[in-house]
């Protein structure tokens, strides 16, 4: 039988929401063992003098949890 749990973080970055999702999953892989798939909930961004400076994302990680 498998149990897994789910846990939400945001995560940002100034070059592109991939970027973002990318150093999320980086991050919570450093905390989380058995990371099995995440979910891209929300997208942001953060806009100065007409251009973009921020990338947000706001992920919902699965993760095994251990017997």
């Amino acid at each position: 039988m498998t149990v897994a749990k789910i846990t939400e973080i945001s995560a940002s970055s100034d070059r592109s929401f991939e970027d973002a999702i990318q150093l999320g999953i980086e991050r919570a892989s450093k905390t989380l063992k058995n990371i099995a798939g995440a979910w891209v909930k929300e997208q942001q961004v953060t806009v100065s003098g007409g251009k973009i400076t921020q990338y947000r994302v706001n992920l919902k990680i699965t993760f095994v949890l251990e017997d």
